[in-house]
Order: structure tokens, then sequence, then C-alpha cells
């Protein structure tokens, strides 16, 4: 490793447009050396297009690209401190493991690309696989061949295309943990291009959240997920439950009241919200908490998921609601009647 110091990305008003089409529209992000950094969204949301442009694939139509002191915005992709590792991997077949990781490395000198390989090999928990081709490994193995290779030259910042999007469902998530304990133990900057609520929420520091172009949050996973600033956000980070009403005044700690169909209920508010205006008041199922006080809800569903109990709650109306307890707060019968309540806190209140 060269020991210098990492710089700090930072992306000015970026821009991309096809024709008419708004595919990223001003994206101001700053990035801390160091930092695994997840952009999250739905399929054409534009975080491959920001992405690309980062890595020199896509010429932006507006704004600026910054690696430290450095411009990089009009830079081609092998003039950047930057590399990028697509969801492919892109391995050459007739290529050993040892010879896709060293491709990089030709003008280094013989000696030291050997050793350079030998490095990445360990760091990636391959030793003893260097002669090996790629179709007989794994698709976890495959996987962290290409991540060694994309590490070879030793980037600044390594940008990640649903990197784990081939694999399935447990290697996918053991992999998930690998990749994090590698970037931890590098200290290089990641971006990873995620539509995986979860794997985003695995492996980020922070996570920014993309729709329609735009980068519309940007903070820690438990932020986004318990203070979410939209009901676009709400609902992308996990199960919640949204519940209509009209917003009242203020109360202790800085909650608000919600009148509902059902009942007053209480929540923090997202951002400033006039008295009277149509709200949702999202509600994780976890904290919804069955008793004597709150809604009114009958218990149409029960499922046992091993580690806990999902309920399904109907509201007089015939609307439904989510609750996510303790296999041990198993209690009541189905089609029983009972109130479903939630901590003031533990509620935001969003423009509906």
């Amino acid at each position: 490793m060269s020991g210098l110091p990492a710089p700090r990305l930072r992306l000015e008003e970026l821009t991309k447009r096809f024709g008419t089409h708004h595919a990223v529209e001003a994206v101001t992000l700053d990035l801390e050396p160091g930092e695994f950094f997840c952009l999250l969204g739905p399929s054409g949301c534009g975080k491959s297009t920001l992405l690309r442009m980062i890595a020199g694939f896509e010429r932006p139509t507006a704004g600026r690209i910054l690696l430290g002191e450095a411009d990089l915005t009009a830079l081609p992709p092998h003039r950047r401190p930057v590399n990028m590792m697509f969801q492919s991997y892109a391995l050459f077949p007739h290529m050993s493991v040892a010879g896709n990781i060293g491709y990089g490395l030709k003008g280094l000198g013989r000696a030291a690309a050997a050793n350079r390989v030998a490095d990445l090999l360990r760091l990636v928990r391959l030793d003893g696989f260097g002669d090996r081709r790629p179709d007989t490994l794994s698709g976890g193995q495959r996987q962290r061949v290409a991540l060694a290779r994309a590490l070879a030259r030793e980037p600044q910042l390594l940008l990640l295309d649903e990197p784990l999007g081939a694999l399935d469902r447990g290697l996918r998530e053991e992999t998930q943990g690998e990749l994090r304990a590698v970037q931890r133990r590098l200290g290089t900057a990641f971006i990873v291009v995620t539509h995986d609520p979860e794997e985003a929420m695995m492996l980020a520091d922070r996570i920014g959240v993309m729709e329609g172009g735009r980068l519309i949050q940007v903070g820690p996973p438990a932020e986004l997920y318990r203070r979410p600033a939209s009901r676009f956000v709400a609902g992308l980070l996990g199960d919640v439950n949204l519940i209509p009403g009209r917003l009242g005044a203020g109360g202790p700690g800085g909650a608000r009241e919600v009148e509902t169909a059902y009942g007053a209920v209480r929540g923090v508010a997202a951002g400033t919200l006039e008295t009277g205006a149509a709200v949702v008041v999202a509600v994780r199922p976890e904290d919804l908490v069955l008793g004597t006080e709150g809604l009114p809800v009958v218990i149409a569903d029960s499922v046992f998921l091993g580690d806990r109990l999902r309920r399904t709650l109907r509201l007089p109306d015939g609307t439904t609601l989510r609750a996510s307890g303790r296999p041990t707060e198993a209690g009541q019968a189905l089609g029983s009647a009972s109130h479903a309540g939630f901590a003031a806190e533990a509620a935001v209140i969003l423009p509906a």
C-alpha cells in the first residue's frame, strides 16, 4: 500500500441528461476517506449512471467530480485513481486466477507484481488458488478474484455496481461480510450500487437513496430506517405501516398529534409540516405493541417465523397493519379484539 493519506471525493451538482431524459439531476455529495457508501434505489433511478460518471465511462452534462484537489470531470477512466468492479466480474477465462489479478500490473516489474498478487490472494482468502482457472471456482470465489483484480493498482476509490447480484441468497450474505471485512482492512473508500435495502444496511457506513435521478436522503442506515424523510424512503428501507390522518398540535418533546379515522396518535414530524396538513404516520411493525391502549384492531392472522411472530391486524374499516414481536408474545387468539399502540418517538409523521 502507498501509505499516502486518502483524499475526499466531492460531487458538485453532478447532472447527466440523455436527450430530454434527466438520468441524474444536480447530485451533490461528499464521501469521506475510507468510507463505505451505498447508493440505493430501484432500477432506473440513476444510481448506476452516477457511478459511471465517477468512473469516467459517462461524461457529465453539468457539474464537477473532485478527488482531493484534483478535478476528475474531464479525465478519461485510465487517468483516474479510481477502479470499477462489475456485476459480471468480467474475468478472463483463459487466464489463471493470478493472471487475472495481475493483469493491470505489467509495468510494475515481475517480482513486485508477483508479490502484489500474493498479498491480494491472502487478502481475499484465496491462498493456493493462483494457478486455478476461473471456471473451476465457485461464484463467491470468482467474486473475490474480481475484487482482488479491482484492488491490484491500489485505487483511491473503488466503485462496485451490484457486485453480489449474481450470487444466491446464502452465498450473498456470506460474501457481504467478506466484502465489508476487506474494505475495513484496506481503508479504501468504496461506493456500492445496490437495489437491496438489507445489503445496503449490512455494508454501508452511510446510504444515499436515489429516486428519479435525485439523491433524496443521505445518512447512516439506522437514521434512514428510523427517521425517513419521505414515504418513498420509509417503504424502501423495510416493512412499514402508513396510517393516514391530519396533523394536530405539538406536544411534549417535540411530538405532534395526528387525528386519524381510528383515533388520535402521536409521532415526530419529519421536517416542517403545517397544522391541518394531510399526513401519514409511519410505524415499523416491530414498534407496534398489542395491549389495552391505541388503535382498535382485530387480530386477523398470525405467522410463526422462528425468531419472531408476524401478525396482521385489521382496523375497523378493513385497513390492515403489520406487527412483529417475539414468539413468546403469542397470547391472543385469531379474531380477538385488541389495541395496537406505539411510542411517539417510534413514529415518524410524513407528508401524505
